[in-house]
């Protein structure tokens, strides 16, 4: 089984991605920034991390899974010096489930205002 999962950004259709691809028990997340409707929001890394994690719980909910689900994360920074920001909100959300992690140093979004860019793989167990 494979569904394709969205959220309306303009982007999705122009570039041509889904937000999200389930195939069977798994759910492959694409990378997402810290973009609201009216902009980026937050001006730091510990800002935007956590406000994309709250877009992504929103992503995982409408797939049918949970933070518990996340068996691995990625993080991209623009300024790897700032990893302990993104990595102190990283753990709020995910401090007890504890999925597979990679710090990424990556250069500049197109937006220079995204700081940060979240992936995300989850899974559900097979019973």
């Amino acid at each position: 089984m494979r569904k394709t999962f969205g959220t309306g950004s303009t982007w999705e259709e122009k570039v041509g991605y889904s937000r999200a691809v389930q195939v069977d028990n798994t759910l492959y997340i694409s990378a997402t920034a810290a973009s609201g409707d009216d902009g980026v929001v937050g001006q730091d890394f510990y800002t935007q991390t956590r406000y994309i994690l709250e877009k992504l719980g929103a992503v995982l909910a409408d797939a049918g899974f949970d933070y518990a689900d996340v068996v691995q994360s990625k993080l991209y920074l623009t300024d790897i010096s700032q990893w302990e920001e993104a990595g102190r909100a990283h753990g709020e959300v995910f401090g007890g489930i504890r999925p597979a992690l990679a710090l990424v140093h990556v250069l500049p979004f197109l937006d220079p205002k995204m700081l940060v860019e979240i992936e995300l793989v989850a899974q559900k167990s097979v019973n």
